[in-house]
């Protein structure tokens, strides 16, 4: 249904530009998203009450996730917009709103000093983050694709998709240098404001090269024909063919890609720091590096959309992570576990220390036991144990922290980077399959809806529902085993990926029936 940029050479130095502009605007946006998240456990301590650190924690994680659950809201109250007044303007306005949502976080008030006001307006900021990100892609997608050459959507748009994964490593790399420019009380008290504060540069800088771009040029035409519509939300949702090619985007594409892209960088980075206790920034390298080299995959495989469809594409590479996700996390689990590896016993350190808990009596006993491996990898176990005055002992704290040797930390960069892969199929290609999937009046409305839910909803809640199956399948193998019966899973920390598996396996089948004959009706 992408109509071909009227009757005009398409301008290669202009077109660049729109796709460089697009992409830093959607690229800051992502940065603005995910540096919330990214700095979770300090915030926490910050804007929420201190005397229960696990439900602060869980306060703002929960805060985090709002800002997924109100992206199709965003999708649909920008989409309007855009598809009335033009692309332009509309994302404009939703890289202004992150912006200033953004520096406003790194310029509220701790808990202690405001109360519960803070924690009330980090949320409020945090779901017009979601918001503006509900009404910036579609608008930026959208935008790339009007200007393009028919033939080469998918690689144009293909620049829009390396944006949020670049955004995540760009918000990592910030934090990382400020994190390391300074001390880390002083991080911990204001220096972790600042990767909130530079936003606003960056937002400046954009704003100004876009407010110079020239309106889309298919939205041009369709205005001056009159034929765009007052309600695109009544013609996307309330036309039964329209309607149903939205619910075939979500549900034959967006639902599929959306978890094939959490699984492959979000889970994955968790799966590394709480299943298999690898350190926490040795994590971030595994995940950054898998990143840096995947993302060129983006661009390649909305380039091979182009020359062979973007179905294939898309379906195959769910195929593959349905098929090949449980080997892959085995295998990643196996590389990571010290009983696979050979101890030198020579080398085995223990450490007892004993202080005063703050504020009471009692007292802390702490046990550090360090182990090296022949492969490099060492070990690191902490118990942690209240003893009373009455000399009475607490169930001791265990943290096991894992630091694998060179060649483990490479294989696991390289099954990161293969599902890094998977997600440059399924991802590399979608906005030019859903942008074609439109006509021009309702393009920006229509497209968004589909892609947020599949994202947002779908993709966003996977972290928790694969973390909470996996904890459930643990806890039931050691009541198990309390109570002397057989184990009922083989392997718990593979339950988790039933929901991915199972949600790309509907996807993928919905695709393969019915992508193809809307594919053929809009031909």
């Amino acid at each position: 249904m992408l109509e071909s940029v009227p009757q005009q050479k398409v301008d290669k130095k202009n077109l660049w530009k729109v796709i460089g502009v697009s992409s830093a605007g959607t690229l800051i946006e992502w940065y603005d998203f995910y540096i919330f998240g990214s700095l979770a456990v300090i915030i926490a301590t910050k804007f929420f009450p201190q005397d229960n650190p696990t439900a602060a924690f869980l306060s703002t994680l929960a805060t985090f996730a709002a800002g997924f659950v109100v992206r199709p809201f965003g999708a649909l109250f920008f989409g309007r917009l855009g598809d009335i007044i033009g692309r332009k303007y509309t994302f404009m306005v939703t890289l202004l709103l992150m912006g200033f949502s953004t520096f406003a976080i790194g310029l509220i008030p701790s808990y202690d000093t405001i109360g519960f006001i803070a924690p009330v307006l980090v949320l409020i900021l945090r779901l017009l983050q979601g918001l503006a990100l509900g009404g910036e892609y579609g608008g930026a997608a959208t935008y790339v694709a009007e200007h393009s050459e028919p033939n080469k959507r998918g690689l144009r748009t293909a620049w829009i998709q390396t944006t949020a994964t670049v955004g995540l490593f760009i918000s990592l790399f910030v934090i990382l240098i400020t994190r390391n420019s300074m001390d880390k009380a002083s991080f911990e008290d204001w220096g972790w404001r600042v990767p909130f504060l530079i936003s606003i540069v960056m937002v400046a800088v954009s704003y100004f090269i876009r407010r110079n771009m020239d309106e889309s040029p298919l939205f041009k035409k369709a205005k001056a024909e009159g034929k765009t519509v007052a309600n695109p939300l009544k013609e996307s949702f309330g036309k039964k063919l329209n309607f149903k090619f939205v619910l075939l985007a979500l549900f034959g594409a967006t639902m599929g890609q959306g978890v094939v892209w959490y699984t492959g960088q979000f889970y994955a980075l968790s799966f590394l720091q709480t299943v298999c206790h690898i350190e926490f920034d040795q994590t971030n390298y595994i995940i950054a590096l898998a990143l840096m080299l995947g993302t060129g995959f983006f661009v390649f495989f909305g380039w091979l959309s182009d020359k062979i469809g973007r179905k294939g594409i898309m379906m195959v590479g769910m195929l593959v992570a349905i098929l090949t996700y449980r080997p892959i996390y085995d295998k990643i689990y196996q590389t990571a576990d010290v009983t696979n590896k050979v101890e030198l016993q020579d080398k085995v350190q223990t450490d007892l220390a004993v202080s005063l808990k703050e504020g009471t009596s009692d007292s802390i006993k702490t046990v550090t036991t360090t182990k090296s491996y022949t492969d490099g990898t060492i070990y690191t176990e902490i118990s942690e144990q209240v003893i009373s005055s009455s000399a009475q002992a607490s169930k001791a704290k265990i943290t096991k922290i894992v630091n694998v040797g060179n060649e483990s930390f490479y294989i696991l960069v390289a099954l990161v980077l293969i599902q890094v892969i998977y997600v440059a199929m399924v991802y590399g290609p979608i906005a030019a399959f859903l942008v074609e999937m439109f006509p021009t009046n309702i393009r920006y409305t229509s497209m968004s809806l589909p892609y947020h839910i599949g994202n947002g909803v779908f993709g966003g809640l996977l972290p928790a529902i694969a973390t909470y199956l996996a904890s459930q399948a643990t806890t039931a193998n050691e009541a198990a085993a309390a109570a002397g019966q057989v184990l009922p899973f083989d392997k718990p920390y593979l339950e988790g990926l039933w929901y991915p598996i199972i949600i790309a396996g509907v996807c993928f089948i919905i695709g393969v029936l019915y992508i193809g004959k809307q594919k053929a009706m809009n031909d």
